[in-house]
């Protein structure tokens, strides 16, 4: 039976007078167990460096519970013989394994640890008088059982994650106030701290004209209240107010605020630019006729501008809890997780003590988006904690063309990993590397401070001769330029060009081009990997529902066959059903439609289209039972119910008609085709009378 074996405390190079290779006890005991035919297990820790922790790698050890420490080197022995060939040995200090921290990581594991089978622990562990070195024999625990359950599953690379109603509450930013004054108070002005609050302490007054609309807004506050009123001159039906609650948006880039109808929250359908220094409607909203008010606050959005976020309802997008969320901004636990035992004394995650791909997760959370983000089954990207791995919440996808370059608007996490930057660090180069966290330089010390950044790794002698002149590294060689995807906005080319220019790739959208071959979808940030047949079938369903109708059939082929594969998926079945509604196979939707249905009865498109079908075939009564109830959980989306009021119109029952009508103007005050309906529900008739207007049907929007 195959042994798991563990090998405890430091990992060092040893300086032979010959050669020098990886060492330690633990080390090579893993080591050789590995070659016997069991499976080695290091955990221990390792500079910023990161050779040794790339060598363990290559030499197929588990890594994901060494730490890494951003100010120590790894650990050296300088070895030697004398001259009657006795060793002497020389350790350096101070050295990377004298930081070993007792983590949440391995605390969690111990929690799930049942056995294990052999341990090694390293002498310069108990050198180091590590407190925790009484729960020694735990820690063995935790990282034995961890790679036992890998044995057992070769393909689940991560322990499975707690749900959010698992995890432990947030205790706020003032709880590590005092311990860490200095990085509280610096953190505080930052704009990721900033990033969300009460609309009246992010109060902003605002009054304008939008020139398609013609709607007239003003943002004002009345007795300690922010408000937003709307009107179009020369309409009476058109007016309103809404009690702002919330703003969104530190200010720096934008800001926009939320209100409430009946219980659902909303983003306001105007929002300020500031590189532009003006108000106007929200992204992709400039050129609408209608005011939007129905933009539901979804978790993508909400969950990276505030904190303690409560989940919406069953079944719902944005029929929050009060409070939607329990802190404001971007607060200290986002990044390093619950403080609840930490305040106490226990443990909390150091991102820099984390492996690579763990630490650049927490940053990915929020500033990756890709062409394409895929949830995995039964798990939302808001549950995703520091030390998890973001890939058991949520996969990403970049489109690239047929010569491997990306295509369209990137995130600076896209950006940053085209950059020759990071090709040439590696893991060693993280967002972290250029930012700090704790704190925003002022525009008086922003050019120094990035200077100072580059030239941590370019050196001081480089930085002398290259235009000494022209201290402002960012001017050139990471160049801000107007977004082709959120007007009024400038992206900062995080791929850090040699030569001052915006390539076409960074700023093209190729939804928008007139021709091009298809391109292909690559997941992201491990572009090498082959994708799971869902995610990637699910990516390109989404890019085709973004506007690149010309991958439909690709998506359709994609689909089916991930359908065989997992037939009981819901997200798969409802999306392949609406391919197969969209090109008349009206059959086999339905059947597909039902069969999402049964695993997920919230699915609302899934429950809008086959209502769609039933009502065509002359099943009008189970049409109206799927719309009914997707409507009363999405009442924003008005095609939903405009077809309820259409159905009831159709069948004489005006008065029911009227009651939905005004329920989804209610939400959407400003929508022509329900007000044409109300106009003509409210002008006298036969009891029999009908009219065009009642008798369409729509799918999803």
């Amino acid at each position: 039976m195959k042994k798991k074996v563990v090998g405890l405390g430091e990992v060092l190079w040893d300086h032979l007078p010959e050669r020098t290779c990886l060492g330690s006890a633990p080390a090579n005991f893993a080591y050789i167990t590995t070659l016997m035919g069991d499976q080695g297990i290091v955990a221990s820790q390792d500079s910023p460096g990161l050779e040794a922790l790339r060598r363990i790698e290559e030499l197929g050890f588990n890594v994901d519970y060494v730490q890494t420490d951003q100010h120590r080197p790894t650990g050296t022995v300088k070895a030697e013989l004398d001259r009657k060939g006795l060793a002497r040995f020389e350790i350096a200090l101070p050295v990377a394994w004298d930081s070993l921290e007792w983590t949440i990581e391995w605390q969690q594991l111990a929690e799930s640890a049942v056995r294990m089978d052999l341990y090694c622990v390293g002498q310069n562990v108990i050198r180091s008088g590590w407190r925790e070195w009484p729960a020694v024999g735990l820690l063995f625990l935790v990282v034995w059982s961890a790679a036992a359950s890998a044995a057992q599953n070769p393909s689940a690379k991560h322990a499975t994650p707690a749900k959010v109603s698992d995890r432990d509450a947030y205790v706020g930013n003032q709880a590590c106030a005092g311990c860490h004054s200095a990085i509280y108070e610096s953190y505080q002005r930052t704009s990721m701290a900033r990033a969300s609050g009460p609309a009246i302490d992010g109060f902003m007054p605002a009054e304008f004209t939008h020139k398609s609309s013609r709607v007239h807004y003003r943002i004002y506050s009345e007795n300690g209240r922010a408000w937003l009123s709307f009107d179009r001159p020369g309409d009476p039906e058109l007016h309103g107010t809404r009690e702002l609650l919330y703003y969104i948006g530190s200010g720096r880039r934008g800001l926009t605020y939320l209100f409430e109808t009946d219980g659902f929250l909303f983003e306001s359908p105007v929002n300020w630019y500031a590189n532009k220094q003006i108000w106007d409607t929200a992204p992709a909203y400039q050129a609408a006729r209608e005011i939007p008010l129905n933009l539901p606050a979804y978790t993508s959005c909400l969950r990276c501008h505030v904190s303690g976020m409560q989940v919406p309802a069953e079944g719902t997008d944005n029929r929050y809890p009060e409070p939607p969320f329990s802190h404001n901004g971007v607060a200290c636990e986002r990044c390093h997780g619950s403080g609840r035992a930490h305040v106490s004394g226990g443990a909390i995650v150091n991102p820099a003590k984390l492996t690579p791909t763990r630490r650049d997760d927490i940053c990915m959370q929020c500033h990756l988006e890709g062409k394409a983000a895929v949830e995995r089954p039964g798990r939302h990207a808001y549950e995703f904690q520091p030390g998890d791995a973001l890939s058991d919440y949520i996969r990403y996808f970049l489109l690239v063309d047929t010569k491997g370059s990306g295509l369209g608007a990137v995130s600076h996490v896209e950006a940053l990993a085209q950059s020759q930057c990071k090709k040439k660090s590696g893991d060693a180069m993280s967002c972290t590397s250029c930012h700090d966290p704790h704190r925003s330089p002022s525009a008086d010390e922003r050019v120094a401070f990035y200077r100072g950044r580059c030239l941590a790794c370019h050196g001081a002698a480089f930085g002398g001769k290259h235009h000494p002149d022209h201290p402002d590294c960012t001017a050139c060689h990471m160049p801000a330029s107007p977004s082709t995807d959120v007007a009024h906005t400038e992206v900062t080319d995080h791929r850090i060009p040699r030569r001052p220019q915006i390539s076409p790739q960074l700023l093209q959208n190729p939804d928008a081009t007139s021709s091009f071959s298809l391109p292909h979808l690559v997941p992201f940030p491990d572009t090498q990997t082959e994708p799971d047949a869902r995610d990637l079938a699910l990516a390109w369903d989404s890019v085709v529902g973004n506007g690149m109708s010309v991958a439909e059939p690709q998506a359709r082929e994609l689909l089916s066959k991930a359908v065989k594969q997992s037939p009981d998926d819901p997200a798969l079945l409802s999306a392949l059903a609406y391919s197969e509604h969209r090109r008349g196979s009206t059959e086999h939707a339905r059947e597909l439609y039902q069969r999402a249905l049964a695993q997920d009865p919230t699915l609302v498109d899934a429950a809008t289209n086959l209502g769609v079908i039933e009502a065509q075939t002359g099943d009008l009564q189970s049409a109206m039972q799927l719309w009914r109830n997707a409507f009363q959980r999405t009442p924003a989306k008005s095609t939903i119910g405009l077809n309820i009021a259409r159905a009831y119109c159709a069948a004489g029952k005006f008065s029911e008609a009227r009651t939905f009508t005004l329920r989804v103007l209610e939400f959407n005050p400003d929508l022509p085709a329900a007000r044409q309906l109300l106009q003509f529900l409210n002008r006298p008739r036969q009891a029999a009378a009908t009219d065009e207007v009642c008798s369409r049907t729509s799918l999803r929007p």
